[in-house]
């Protein structure tokens, strides 16, 4: 048990290929694992264990009779529970959708990990209609962070982010709109890809903010994420925004090393003020060699438009159930509607418009550098017994600040790797973002990859007491 909890995924698909694993034995201890550590932190919502089982040993039989049946071979994974599993009611974190039919298919990123070897075995939890960065969850429970059961694991993709870090499989798949994939890989100390938007299709899942909506892995190792972008990329009829594109081979690359990379650190906005992420950004510019700076200019403005761009096609996309099933929102997320259907549609066009100009200005900055490095969150993850930290020299609520290096990203799709970065003023790891430009994620990745051999950057499976 210990022994497979610690391996990569890229290590168990090696080991299954090679005949040293059955994948019905990976799979078997993945369940087990779950069983025994997720009464602790409420990080899956359903598990098909059946399936997973059932495609296990088909894969087994395959690889006996001699077929290669892909690169993540046997690798138990799970999905944030707005992705479709076929013949499972698709939750989206909610209540109203537990009224919905059964999904009739996989989604596209499902079928193309199954594909690639990989092994369903389940739905992992999330805020409400992925409007959250906390991990809470009114309606099943929130998820708990591994490495510190009183902590939050960070959302929207929560359950994504604890399943790995607490070695209950090694590749989940989230979502990110405004940093739900790098928040609870930043909290849950983990590696987490938000790719390009447009490049990995959302074909059968439930939407949040079409324009802004990603879809991508986190696992423990870079490695990992290289296989997961390099099974799920490509063109899809089924999401409009996910376009033709030369498929990125990120693995080939990965270890080239950094020689030759423009990387420059984040300063004016990205500058952190607080001691732990200004810590974790001073050991990865020390690591990199950083010697260049660089800003996105109009980044406040950005994060502005995006939460305005959020609440309002957010609310778009509910206003039905606002309507007719108020009561069954829980409160948080019903009061975030109702200022997002109250947004003036001339306020939602000047927003596009801001989004149109940044985008020009980051892609000029981007002509003279590789790669931006700045925090992924402003602190590690907050208690759950507590609304507010110590921000700026004063105590407040520490909510609205959480996305504030996260979202300006993701405003203009750009590609991203979340590194975790050990906190050396606290046990709780903290993220750092890899920025690349538009459909380089070999480039953040390969820069990840060199932080990761220099062990700057580890994502060791948390030590946690199960209850």
């Amino acid at each position: 048990m210990t022994t497979w909890i610690n391996l990569s995924a890229h290590e168990i698909a090696a080991a299954v290929r090679g005949g040293r694993m059955t994948a019905r034995q990976s799979v078997e201890t993945s369940l087990e694992r779950i069983r025994q550590t997720d009464g602790s932190l409420v990080a899956f919502t359903t598990l098909t264990d059946a399936r997973a089982l059932e495609t296990a040993d088909h894969l087994d039989a395959r690889i006996a009779a001699g077929e290669d049946v892909g690169p993540l071979a046997g690798v138990p994974f799970a999905v944030k529970d707005l992705v479709d599993i076929s013949g499972i009611i698709t939750r989206a974190g909610s209540r109203i959708n537990m009224d919905n039919a059964p999904a009739a298919a996989d989604a596209s990123v499902v079928a193309r990990l199954e594909a690639a070897g990989a092994v369903l075995v389940g739905a992992l939890n999330m805020g409400e209609y992925a409007y959250d960065f906390t991990g809470e969850n009114d309606h099943v429970g929130s998820t708990r962070n591994p490495h510190d059961l009183d902590r939050r694991s960070g959302g929207s993709s929560g359950g994504s982010g604890a399943a790995v870090a607490a070695g209950m499989v090694p590749l989940t798949v989230g979502s990110d709109t405004n940093g739900s994939i790098r928040v609870p890989s930043s909290w849950c100390g983990l590696f987490g890809l938000k790719a390009t938007y447009g490049r990995i299709p959302r074909s059968g899942t439930f939407p949040f903010v079409d324009s802004l909506d990603h879809i991508g892995p986190m696992a423990r190792t870079v490695p990992d994420l290289a296989l997961a972008l390099e099974a799920m990329q490509g063109s899809d009829t089924g999401d409009p925004a996910c376009v033709a594109s030369p498929h990125c081979r990120a693995s080939a690359t990965l270890d080239q090393g950094i020689g030759g990379l423009r990387i420059a650190r984040g300063v004016g906005y990205f500058a952190p003020a607080e001691g732990a992420a200004r810590d974790a950004l001073d050991r990865v510019c020390a690591a990199l060699g950083v010697d260049l700076e660089a800003d996105l200019p109009g980044a406040a403005a950005a994060r502005a438009a995006a939460a305005l761009i959020t609440a309002a096609e957010g609310a778009a996309t509910h206003v039905q159930a606002m309507q007719t099933r108020p009561e069954d929102f829980g409160r948080p997320m019903r009061d975030r509607l109702m200022a997002g259907a109250l947004v003036p549609g001339v306020a939602y066009v000047r927003a596009q418009r801001l989004r149109r100009q940044f985008a020009e200005d980051a892609a000029e900055v981007f002509r003279h550098i590789d790669a931006l490095v700045t925090p992924t969150t402003p602190f590690p993850a907050p208690r759950i017994d507590s609304d507010t930290l110590r921000i700026d020299g004063r105590e407040q609520p520490y909510r609205s600040h959480i996305g504030i290096y996260t979202q300006p990203i993701s405003f203009i799709g750009l590609p991203v790797v979340s590194v975790p970065v050990q906190n050396a003023v606290g046990h709780m790891p903290l993220g750092v973002q890899i920025i690349a430009p538009a459909w380089r994620e070999d480039v953040a990745l390969r820069i990840a990859r060199a932080l990761e051999l220099s062990r700057t950057c580890a994502a060791p499976v948390a030590a946690f007491e199960k209850t």
